[in-house]
This record gives C-alpha cells, structure tokens and sequence, in this order.
C-alpha cells in the first residue's frame, strides 16, 4: 500500500510501497510553481495560454480535428454519460495510484501521447516531454514524425517509448525497426489508424501545410509571436539547423520547408496483419497496436502476440464520425484476453481517467494539453500539466473511495442516461 501524506495546501508530499519511497506524484507547492502559470489549474487552461503564445498555422495544426470535428467532440462529451457510485467510510489515508506496464512500475496511470512535430510547438518539444515524464516516472511515447532523432531523445530519457508510422514497403520497414533497436527503445507503437491522409481542412483555413510553404502570411505570423519566434524556431535554426523529419525512415527524411517532405508521408494503404506478423517475429521488446477501436482488430491483435493496444481515433485527427475510445472501450477490453488496454483521445481530467480505468482500460495518455503546456512554459510547463493531472487522480480516487486502481470498475459507475 501507498502511505500518502499531505501538506497544507493538499498536494501529495511523500509515498511509499511496503515501506519503500516510490516516485508517486508529488505537486509542488503554491511557491515553486513559476508565476505564469499560477493560474493554471487545469489541463484546458493551457490551452488558451497555447493560442496566444503560437503563430495561428502552429496552434492550428495541434488543436486542429478532421472536417467537421464530430469525433473530437465526442472524445470530451461521452465522459459526462458516465457517473460514479462513490463508496464512503473508506479508509482512504493509504491511496496507491501506481500501474505496471511492461515490467516497469510508473507512479500513476497516465502517460503522454505522441505528437507530431512538437519541435515546432516548444524548443527541443519531444525532449522537453519525454525528460519530464521520466522525471515523474510515467509513460511518454514519442511520435515517428518528429524533429529529433530518436537516439537524442532516448540518450536524455532512456526507457520511453516509440510510436512508429511504417513506411511503404518492407525494405524500408526492416531497416526503421532495427534502427529502433538498435537506439535502446524498449515498448514500440504501431500507429495503424492512418492508411491514408485525412481530410484536415482545418489546417488549409489557419495556414497550415506540409511541407511548410514561406509566405508574407507566414512571415507575419512569426513576427507578431516574438516568443515563439525567439524561443523556438529561431533558436532552433541556430543552434540545430532547419529542422527535418527524423524518424519516418532508417535514414534522415526532408526538411519541413522541403517539396519532397511528402515522400515521408507516402501512403500506407496496403498495410496489413501480414506486416504487424513479420515486426512481432523480430522485435524482442513489448509490441503496442495503437488505433484500435473494433473488438474484432483487438482479437487479431492478440492473436498476432501483441502485447498492449491502444483504443484511439488519433484525437479525432483521421475518421470524422469515428467513435470515441471511451465508447467502445468495455467491448474491446473484453476480449482483450492478457493484453495491456490502454487508451487516448480527449481524456483532461482525473475524473476522465478514472472512467476510463473503470471500462477496462490500464493507462491513459494526453497529447494536446502537453503540447500546448511544453510551447508556452517548456519543461517547467509539462511538468505542471503532469503534476495536475496526477493530483486529480489521487485526489479523485479518495473521493471515489478506492485505495488502489484495482478497486476501480465498471461498479464503481452508472449511465447517465440508464442504461
């Protein structure tokens, strides 16, 4: 069991297991928070924090959905069709928030989800997110389209985890999964969920586009976030060069202001079972399946020997209309048999997580907030975004009246609506 103690101001100061201290979430105090973000005390408080600090193009790309955003909604408003039956008169002095994933023990079960380009959000973006989650000991997957290579990352937070998009054919394929390898990654991530490019309307509207097109628009739009400016590209160009897409491949793929950066984007529609067999076969490591939401792809996955899966409609970024995780989440995790469930895709609160656990999922993982929180404050700002999040869901468990996660199931909930 967890021994947690409070401070005055009921942030989470010291815990231990069987009498060991473990890395639970342990909040700073009002002081030691910087002062711009004094006033955060949420997860959707970045996020206006994130529109007034970023170029419009930037902060379209990461806040942005696919066509009418019908799925992105749905990820936020299927949470409110469920409440909890809380318990009372527990004991609830000794909470222990703490999952084991793949043979390592992290202090709470929510994670980072991975996110494209977040070098271009905050200076050296998938660093500053990975370093923290370390730091905080929980999950932070890192995203294949990103800016820096992998090995960097890996060498300043060993043990996180890689999602990768796989490329076109096998003899690419082959060699991205040795280079993986061979940089000591140690969980690897299938992203399956984009076939084919989705339909982002919105990026067209703020002025999005990949690669990233000069224009006096674009020049404005720079000039007129000096911040960003300053504190991340340029900054970037000096100290690392122009960025480019590191990891698509074996090799280094294009630069972002390059016309063939959309080599690195070829389509993946042919992909199938056939692939995620021939990776199994070779990757010694834990296997993550992440884009399912069909019980149907859960079996297969399991099946195939997968290790975990990740009930995901990529934030609402690929099928508009697509269900929200949380929705078909009880059914996949029925037939999950052994595999670690876990899920992403508008998950905010504490609350949510708790839900979430209760349907049958493991861990959960955050991608927008943190972006936004590592753009306007870098690590000091995902760190307060991990902290929050962390805190709500210790503080939610003793208001739940359960003392660890395995207390948490689907009777501890009820529809809304009855059923």
């Amino acid at each position: 069991m967890t021994d947690v103690s409070s401070t005055p101001g009921g942030t989470v100061a010291a815990a231990r297991i069987d009498g060991r201290p473990t890395q639970q979430p342990a909040v700073a105090a009002v002081g030691a928070v910087p002062r711009k973000l004094r006033k955060v005390l949420c997860l959707e408080d970045f996020e206006a924090l994130a529109r007034a600090y970023l170029p419009r193009p930037i902060f379209g790309y990461v806040a942005g959905s696919v066509e009418d955003g019908q799925s992105e909604r749905d990820n936020r408003s299927v949470f409110a069709q469920w409440a909890f039956k809380p318990r009372v008169l527990v004991d609830v002095s000794r909470r222990d928030a703490s999952v084991e994933l793949f043979g390592h023990r992290y202090a709470s079960p929510v994670g980072i989800a991975p996110m494209g380009i977040s070098a271009l959000s905050a200076y050296r973006g998938d660093i500053v997110q990975a370093s923290a989650a370390r730091a905080l000991n929980v999950p932070c997957i890192m995203s294949g389209s990103s800016l820096i290579r992998l090995e960097e990352v890996m060498a300043q937070a060993p043990g996180t985890w890689f999602q990768a998009y796989l490329p076109g054919n096998v003899d690419q394929i082959d060699p991205l999964i040795a280079r993986v390898a061979a940089a000591g990654v140690q969980t690897l991530v299938l992203t399956v969920d984009t076939p084919i490019a989705a339909n982002r309307e919105n990026n067209v509207r703020t002025g999005f586009s990949t690669p990233l097109r000069p224009s006096a628009s674009l020049a404005w739009q720079g000039i007129s976030h000096p911040g960003w400016l300053f504190g991340t590209f340029l900054r970037t160009l000096v100290r690392h060069g122009m960025p480019h897409f590191e990891n698509n491949y074996a090799t280094r793929g294009a630069p972002i202001l390059s016309g063939s950066v959309m080599r690195d984007f070829s389509d993946r529609g042919h992909l199938n079972w056939d692939h995620v067999a021939r990776i199994r076969r070779h990757w010694k490591g834990a296997m993550i399946i992440k884009g399912i939401l069909h019980p149907q792809d859960a079996l297969a996955a399991r099946q195939h020997g997968i290790d975990g899966i990740m009930v995901s409609n990529h934030g609402g970024r690929q099928l508009d209309g697509a269900s929200a995780p949380l929705r078909v989440l009880p059914e996949i995790a029925d037939v999950a048999g052994d595999m670690t469930v876990m899920l992403d895709s508008g998950v905010r609160r504490g609350t949510d997580v708790l839900k979430a656990l209760a349907l049958g999922a493991q861990c959960v993982f955050v991608g927008r907030p943190i972006n936004y929180a590592a753009s306007v404050a870098g690590a000091e700002g995902v760190h307060h975004a991990l902290n929050l999040l962390m805190a709500e869901v210790m503080r939610d468990m003793g208001m739940l009246g359960v003392c660890s996660l395995q207390d948490i199931t689907r009777a501890c909930l009820t529809r809304i609506d009855g059923q």
